[in-house]
Parts: structure tokens; sequence; C-alpha cells
């Protein structure tokens, strides 16, 4: 099973990234899990055609832990995808975090991994800050590996840093280890030269560049990833090559 976790700033494109990947992945034949780990439990609502999925949080809320099953938290998306949304506090109440870390508690108790057999699992992460729940996803025993998405734009290459240096920081702890760069291009000036030096200041590379496309833009209005609006479109094929390169990143190119 290949573990990973992406994270990068808020509105870099992280779920629409993630999304994709998935759809990527599950035309190869793989069973896909994608984990929401966002309080605004937006992450697979382009897997669902734009129908919410009840939050992890929601359901323990409503039901209790005990009630809720496991069909109600991992339910199947577009290409067969399991969409998981942990969700969050109301805004303004308790820690963002406490969903991550009960959606993922429960998840392991439900032994939702040996029920699926995924053979790909996805931590969508809200990539601001990296501490509490947020980290929980690159702890010992989920993600193998983190995907940093990015533009050239400085405040997405400051959060991406800085996630890198909480990466780093982990690592003696047996945590993910970075796995690479995702260019998300939003052509600013310099961008690539800016991301490659980046990747060189936390010791890693671009393991795939996504152009500025119309595109996206499309399939996001339709509440679609590009890969089921616009399945022949050249984005269509760039993100099949960056799900390639990730596999690739994660030593597992031959799947």
């Amino acid at each position: 099973m290949i573990k990973m976790a992406i994270y990068g700033k808020g509105g870099i494109g992280k779920s629409t990234t993630a999304a994709n990947l998935s759809m990527a992945f599950s035309k190869m034949g793989l069973t896909v899990m994608q984990i929401g780990c966002d309080p605004k439990a937006d992450s697979t609502v382009s897997l669902r055609g734009g129908r919410p999925l009840p939050t992890v949080l929601d359901l323990v809320r409503e039901k209790g832990k005990a009630a809720v099953s496991l069909e109600e938290i991992a339910v199947k998306g577009d290409g067969g995808v399991l969409c998981v949304e942990a969700g969050g506090p109301t805004p303004g109440m308790g820690c963002a975090g406490r969903g991550i870390i009960a959606a993922l508690e429960l998840l392991e108790e439900k032994d939702a991994f040996a029920v699926y057999q995924p053979d790909v699992v996805i931590y969508d992460v809200l990539g601001d800050v990296v501490c509490g729940g947020f980290a929980m996803p690159i702890r010992e025993g989920y993600a193998e590996k983190v995907f940093l998405v990015t533009s050239g734009e400085n405040m997405a290459i400051h959060a991406a840093a800085n996630i890198a240096m909480a990466v780093e920081n982990f690592a003696d702890r047996g945590y993910a280890t970075l796995g690479g760069i995702i260019l998300n291009c939003r052509n600013v000036p310099r961008e690539r030269e800016k991301v490659e030096e980046l990747a060189e200041d936390v010791h890693t590379r671009i393991v795939g560049t996504l152009p500025l496309s119309d595109t996206v833009k499309e399939a996001d209005e339709m509440q679609q990833t590009v890969l089921k609006a616009f399945p022949d479109s050249e984005m269509a094929r760039c993100y099949e090559e960056l799900a390639r390169q990730v596999l690739r990143a994660c030593g597992k190119e031959d799947l």
C-alpha cells in the first residue's frame, strides 16, 4: 500500500491536484482512498459531482463513535475512489486539527485499510500549519511520503518551505519523508527557477509540473475532476503523467 500526504498553502490547488491524482491512479486499475484533512471538508467534492460528504466528526457527534459504520465514513466517488472527509469544529470553536485525529483514529478502529485494501491512500492536508492534528498524517503508520504543491508565488513557496522544514524535523522519529514538489503553475516571473531553488534548499526535486489551464477552471466549475469532465484533454494527460512520476518517487513505478 502506498500512503502519501499532499500539503500546500490554502488555495494553491492542492485538493484539485489530489482528486485528479486519485482519478489517474484509479484509471491505472488501483484501489484509491482519498482522505480530506481540512475543516472545510471539500477535498472530495469534485469526486462526487459537487455532492458534499458527511464528515467523520459530524457523524461521530450525531451518532456516537460506536454507532458510525465504515460504509458511512468511506463512500465511493467517481472511478470508485473511496472518499473520506475528516471535518472540523464550528468556526471559532475548538481545535481544527481534532477532526483529523478523530477521523484517522476511527478509520483504524474500523479496520478500514484491512477491509478495503487500498493500493493508494492520499491524505489531502491543509498546509498553512503543520502542528497538532495537521501533523498527524505524517506521523509513523500513516503517510510515508509527503508531496508539496506550490506555485512560484512567494507566499506559496514560503508555506512549502515551512512544511518541508517540519517534515525534516520529524524525520528522526521515523515519520514520513519528503517525496518531492509538484509545481502548479501560476505563470509568475521566474516561476520554475524559484521553485527549483526551493527544491534545492529542501533537498528534494520537482516531480511534476502542472501548467496553468482553463480546463482545470472549467472542470472545477462543473464540480468534477479534469479526468472525468475532459478525459481526452491535454490537462488530463498532465495529471496522468504526474501520477506516474509520483509512483516513481514512492518507489512503485512498476504498479
